[in-house]
């Protein structure tokens, strides 16, 4: 969940009041790039003109937007300083944590202290490093303001005015524009806190391009420490599904300015997890560097997720969104549409935009019923997302799982009453337009709402399957487009025994039998042991290379009932040693029943084929 308070500022306009508002009354912090000692930054603050008469506490965020994880940033900040007008040592006292307390009558001049970069720490709670930092001196530099830059309590709607000082050759990469930029610095001003967070930054020798989709200009940053993946490749890959979305959306974005921010790795992260994190103008992402063919697709289906994070949370987003509190979160009970409906999305847009075949989408449907079955389906979906801090953390994931077929759910739930011309689409752009980037919803008046711009039936949908108990009613959705759920079908084949093989270690050609032996209906017995290493089958030598296709082969050919000759070595007990034995085995008629997951049934109806070319455009 990311979250927009204010829309993209023009530079003139952050110019003009840069320069309209006195200095003392935004924060002034300064940050060196240069000068990076013990894999640790310096941060400076000039603090906004605070009141004097009672006690001001400095704070950086325990959780932030987007993350649905306590991180307690402050844990990564060292020998925290203060001065007064004159110079003099301020005292400080650390309440946990996350924040500092400064006594009543205190005069705040200047700030100081130390910050470690979360990627290679060697404290515990291993922060997801595309909501981390990185400080690789001389090399790169992962700034998510969230993890160096903090507020006053009950100020944190001042600008904030940032300077970075930088080694030479090197380019800060941000949705930001600097009001003012040299080869050695740059100064950004935000209106406040939570755009701060909200705008990440990576410093390093630039591999940038630069595309126009939707009338928005898209940069896309990459940090490749063995140079395996261009700026250019990634651009060129994600650029059909930008397109795609621009089109999705109705053909113009609601930003005009987005970055993706890139960083690869060798070897593991410390999180051992690989994603991104969305922001309301960028994303963020940590990738294993490899070549650029094997992850291509992997970055094609991340960024559709991430860049459809501009319709939510950025123009439909709750009060617990819009008055994020970093400290004392409340979370709100509508993850399935910040999350769930934009995971949906991601894969709806690629084979509605004819990028992706029918098939293959059904196989991103199979994986996503069969992610969410692993997950407690009892549990409402509102509970599990108010709790997902507490409670019901384990079950968060569900909302890639759970939550994307909710969205899949509720569009065909619509475009069925609608006749095919409404669905989740026109329901986001209908809500985007009720509320928009500064008016956010009620958490309670959500579902009344969306019944109101669509049907009364809705408002039942979401009371049993989104707010109650009740599974998915999955079958009934996909037979409404010509889908089985599941169909099972009896499937006959041919055995002589479930024989488990192995590689001899020794040999390294060698079948070795393992596992449990079972005789099947009409075998008498079963002539071989565990621990035998198959030598011929049918007169034929065996090999590891070979033996599944051999087996195949023969079983396809030998009528039921045949009696196979097998030699076995098999060690005796006695000598310890190995002898070839010949066994016998017979092949018997074996049934089992296979069960499809999104089956098409032969004859489906012309309302379900209808009503599919509704859903999937085509």
């Amino acid at each position: 969940m990311r979250v927009l308070f204010c829309t993209l500022l023009a530079s003139a306009w952050l110019t003009l009041r840069a320069t309209a508002q006195p200095a003392n009354d935004r924060y002034q912090f300064s940050v060196d790039l240069t000068q990076v000692q013990n894999d640790r930054l310096t941060v400076r603050l000039v603090p906004p003109a605070l009141p004097t008469d009672r006690e001001q506490v400095y704070c950086l965020p325990k959780i932030v937007p987007g993350t649905y994880s306590i991180y307690d940033f402050g844990r990564f900040v060292h020998d925290f300083k203060a001065t007064d007008p004159t110079g003099q040592p301020l005292p400080v006292e650390r309440l946990d944590d996350n924040r500092w307390r400064f006594a009543p009558g205190s005069q705040i001049a200047q700030i100081s202290y130390q910050v470690e970069d979360t990627y290679d720490t060697q404290l515990d709670n291993f922060v997801f490093e595309p909501c981390g930092t990185n400080i690789q001196a001389d090399t790169n530099f992962v700034l998510n303001g969230h993890g160096f830059f903090g507020y006053f309590e009950g100020h944190r709607r001042l600008d904030y005015e940032l300077t970075f000082t930088k080694p030479a050759g090197f380019y800060g990469s941000t949705p930001l524009r600097p009001v003012s930029s040299t080869p050695t610095q740059d100064r950004f001003l935000l209106p406040n806190y939570d755009r701060l967070v909200d705008s990440p930054i990576m410093y390093n020798r630039p591999d940038t391009t630069l595309m126009q989709v939707g009338g928005a200009e898209v940069l896309v940053s990459v940090y490749s420490p063995g140079g395996k993946l261009g700026s250019k490749f990634v651009a060129d890959n994600i650029r059909d599904i930008l397109n795609a979305q621009k089109n999705y959306l109705g053909g113009k974005l609601p930003v005009d300015r987005y970055a993706f921010i890139i960083y690869l790795f060798n070897g593991f992260g410390g999180s051992g997890m690989m994603g991104a994190l969305e922001h309301s103008y960028s994303s963020v992402y940590f990738l294993p560097e490899m070549e650029p063919e094997n992850i291509a697709q992997f970055i094609r289906d991340v960024a559709a997720h991430e860049f459809f994070h501009i319709v939510t949370p950025l123009s439909i987003h709750s009060e617990e969104i819009q008055f994020f509190d970093f400290n004392q979160p409340k979370m709100s009970k509508h993850l399935w549409l910040y999350e769930g409906v934009i995971e949906y999305f991601a894969g709806h847009v690629q084979v509605k935009e004819g990028l992706t075949s029918f098939d293959s989408y059904l196989n991103v449907l199979r994986s996503k019923i069969m992610e969410a079955r692993s997950y407690n389906d009892t549990v409402p979906f509102t509970v599990m997302s108010r709790g997902c801090l507490g409670p019901y953390k384990e079950q968060y994931g569900n909302v890639y799982a759970k939550g994307a077929l909710i969205g899949l759910c509720l569009d065909v739930k619509l475009r069925q009453l609608s006749a095919g011309r409404y669905g989740v689409q026109d329901l986001m752009a209908d809500l985007a337009r009720t509320y928009g980037p500064q008016k956010p919803f009620k958490d309670e008046e959500l579902f009344d709402k969306i019944a109101s711009l669509t049907y009364p039936e809705v408002r039942q949908f979401f009371a049993r399957y989104v707010e109650g108990p009740e599974p998915l009613p999955l079958a009934e959705t996909f037979a409404l487009v010509g889908l089985d759920l599941e169909q099972q079908t009896p499937v006959d084949t041919l055995s002589f025994g479930h024989i488990y093989p192995t590689v001899d270690e020794q040999t390294d050609t060698t079948v070795v039998i393992i596992g449990d032996i079972e005789l099947e209906a009409g075998q008498e017995k079963l002539d071989y042991q565990i621990g035998d290493k198959i030598v011929t089958i049918d007169k034929q030598k065996v090999t590891a290379s070979n033996f599944t296709y051999f087996v195949q082969q023969l079983l396809a050919s030998k009528p039921v009932g045949s009696t196979v000759p097998m030699q076995v070595l098999r060690r005796d007990a006695r000598t310890n040693r190995e002898k070839l034995r010949k066994v016998k085995v017979k092949i018997v008629r074996q049934q089992y029943v296979n069960t499809q997951l999104l089956a098409q049934p032969p004859n489906p109806t012309a309302a379900q084929l209808e009503l599919r070319r509704a859903w999937l455009g085509r």
